[in-house]
């Protein structure tokens, strides 16, 4: 395997990249480096896990730094775009270092948040642009961002763009960058949308692939429990309160909001991750999730891409998935970067057709254990060790919610969900 340096990349981002600990390339970097930082437009198709975030971030930084510029208020060289607020945030995170080495300034660019910061950011000028579709484009009509001197533009988890409907923005973001440019596009995937992307956008792409198309990951056990609907909340306590990281995911908003109380009156430390959030608190919940004050981070589908929170050893779907592919990418929360983790699937009576065909669509042969009540030796072989009850999350949201009456507390949930 050649070394970052074997690659062509400046000694300056090498150092800068061993100082943050990493030392070598996975196979995706070192499959793209050389035609990205060519200026080719590159399609490079990997699971979530497999390091597409440097694969794109050394040639922006590198090309950039390579051939610098005065900064121009609101007209940015570089654009990246993502799907999710949090993916914003840890593209930014992983961007830092580099761009300190390199003199290069970036802002963050989403939802949920006053603008005004960012716009204040986009006036002063930057480099590199990090965003979310729906508040640039917003940036963009009311004059406070030009894209017309994007030299490099990026689509990071383009399917889960177009899974989440964002592609009609994308486009009309693509169109108001120079034809000319550098782009390029990382996917899980290449069907529907992104093949639209791919032949409207890229000039003869350079195709990178290092896994398969439904890449299960050889290092992830994939478990079902086929359990009685009533144990269900019992058995997820029993495998959230087992050592190490856990992302339960949920179907639904209210679905994950009520999974995380019940887990934290139980005395497992658990924060949500859903829509319904503020910004503020998606943050705050994610960064208890990741410093260890929170064991288990309760989620919808927001939280399968672009959560790169590392050690999770384990993935419940509390609520099997709809189709493989959500299946997939939330499964590849675990077992990151060579690492082993472990998935689990709860399935009760209704759900026994959905989930096979689920796992055969998924390339996966789950282990499938069916009992009654809420405890079986299997659960400590999924999830080993002893089980820590410590206590709820110290946070006013669940607190409050449990000093209301049960019966108030129920009924506005039934109408929501009706």
């Amino acid at each position: 395997m050649p070394t970052f340096a074997d690659l062509g990349l400046p000694e300056v981002i090498v150092d800068t990249l061993a100082a943050s600990g990493v030392e070598n390339p996975f196979p995706i970097q070192a499959a793209t480096l050389p035609d990205s930082l060519g200026g080719r437009d590159v399609l490079g198709r990997g699971r979530t896990g497999s390091g597409k975030t440097y694969a794109f971030l050394l040639p922006v930084v590198a090309r950039l730094a390579d051939d610098p510029k005065p900064r121009r208020a609101r007209r940015p060289r570089a654009l990246i775009l993502a799907p999710t607020r949090e993916l914003v945030a840890q593209i930014d995170a992983a961007l830092a270092p580099l761009a300190a080495a390199m003199d290069l300034r970036s802002v963050v660019v989403f939802g949920g948040v006053g603008p005004n910061p960012q716009i204040d950011k986009l006036r002063r000028g930057v480099d590199i642009v990090i965003a979310c579709p729906g508040r640039l484009e917003d940036h963009v009509k009311s004059g406070h961002a030009d894209l017309s001197a994007i030299e490099i533009t990026v689509l990071d988890e383009a399917d889960h763009m177009a899974d989440l409907g964002f592609l009609p923005p994308v486009k009309r973001l693509l169109d108001r960058t120079p034809r000319d440019g550098q782009r390029m596009l990382f996917s899980a995937t290449l069907d529907g949308g992104v093949d639209v992307l791919v032949k409207r956008y890229l000039r003869n792409p350079v195709e990178h692939s290092v896994d398969s198309a439904q890449s299960p990951v050889s290092a992830m056990v994939h478990h079902v429990l086929h359990v009685d609907n009533a144990a269900r909340i019992d058995v997820l306590t029993d495998l959230a309160a087992s050592p190490g990281r856990t992302i339960v995911f949920a179907r639904t908003k209210h679905g994950a909001k009520g999974l995380a109380r019940k887990l934290n009156s139980r005395g497992v430390a658990a924060v949500e991750l859903h829509g319904n959030l503020s910004q503020n608190a998606r943050t705050r919940n994610l960064a208890a999730f990741a410093d260890g004050s929170a064991a288990v981070l309760v989620a919808t589908d927001i939280a399968a891409r672009g959560i790169h929170v590392d050690d999770v050893g384990l993935v419940v779907h509390a609520d099997p998935p709809v189709e493989h592919k959500a299946y997939l990418h939330r499964s590849g929360r675990t077992a990151r970067a060579g690492a082993e983790g472990t998935v689990v699937t709860l399935m009760h009576d209704a759900q026994v057709a959905d989930v096979r065909s689920l796992t055969r669509k998924a390339g996966v042969k789950p282990t499938i254990t069916r009992f009654s009540g809420a405890s079986h030796p299997v659960l400590q072989q999924i999830a080993p060790g002893e089980r820590s009850f410590g206590g709820p999350m110290p946070t006013a949201e669940p607190a409050a919610a449990q000093t209301r009456p049960a019966r108030r507390r129920r009924r506005p949930e039934r109408a929501r969900n009706r």
